[in-house]
């Protein structure tokens, strides 16, 4: 089970990055070959960051990025999770043990996601190693 980053779905679309190929081609055997887990976090941040000329090297059409999300979602091992009231105390022990504060409040976040549908996170992210107990793997360095 796997919940991946808004970095590494980035990556898989920005045909300008230097980690296009390997993202595109990790992408593409999660989708396939994992339960794959995202969030309106992930989502609204793909949209937001690959739709903008100065976040992405090549920015898509906003009916380009809908279009990528709903073949996402149209697949029967991807799910949409959200946070709801029961998760705040994972969300806090997150906060709290990672020492997240600032631009890390959002790594928690994801981290709390992923850690309550017992998935792994997968970014190019190394904050996440400071959330004890958290799986995470980075596909693209291999570490």
């Amino acid at each position: 089970m796997i919940y991946p980053d808004v970095n590494l779905l980035l990556y898989a679309y920005d045909t300008e990055s230097e980690f296009y190929r390997a993202a595109s081609e990790w992408l593409e055997d999660a989708l396939t070959n994992e339960e794959v887990f995202f969030s309106w976090h992930t989502i609204t941040g793909f949209i937001r960051i690959i739709t903008n000329s100065k976040g992405s090297g090549s920015p898509l059409s906003l009916d380009q990025a809908i279009e990528i999300v709903n073949d996402w979602l149209d697949l029967e091992n991807t799910h949409l999770v959200s946070m709801e009231k029961k998760n705040w105390p994972l969300f806090a022990k997150m906060l709290s043990e990672g020492q997240a504060t600032g631009n890390l409040v959002m790594d928690a976040h994801v981290a709390a996601m992923a850690a309550s549908c017992g998935a792994t996170v997968a970014s190019t992210d190394k904050d996440f190693k400071r959330f004890p107990g958290l799986r995470y793997i980075d596909p693209i360095f291999k570490t």
